[in-house]
């Protein structure tokens, strides 16, 4: 796996962690029930990712590969999520955005 794809894993993680904390106000440990499942499909879809360590951020891609409810909780995750990803992971948060420069 490449260190791409894993940035983009840990990304997602910290982003449904921060949505699940302050939506359904789980410890910073663990995530509920919907939240984990959202994270295992988003890493599923990273590990089948067709374009490798060239892969663009989601919101950018070409092709999208997650099904329309599961688009739909990430999209409203990420949302909510990237303003405080700023704060609470500034050096991640500046690598994604770096990433979605990308071609």
């Amino acid at each position: 796996m490449s260190n791409r794809l894993e940035r983009e894993k840990a990304t997602a993680q910290m982003m449904i962690k921060l949505y699940c904390k302050g939506h359904h106000h789980s410890a910073d440990s663990e995530l509920c029930y919907e939240c984990q499942e959202l994270l295992e499909y988003a890493t599923t879809r990273l590990n089948h990712c067709k374009f490798g360590e060239s892969k663009p951020t989601c919101a950018k891609c070409t092709v999208h590969c997650y099904k329309s409810e599961m688009r739909k909780k990430i999209q409203e995750t990420m949302r909510y999520s990237g303003p405080k990803v700023i704060y609470n992971h500034p050096i991640a948060a500046i690598r994604h955005l770096l990433d979605g420069l990308r071609k």
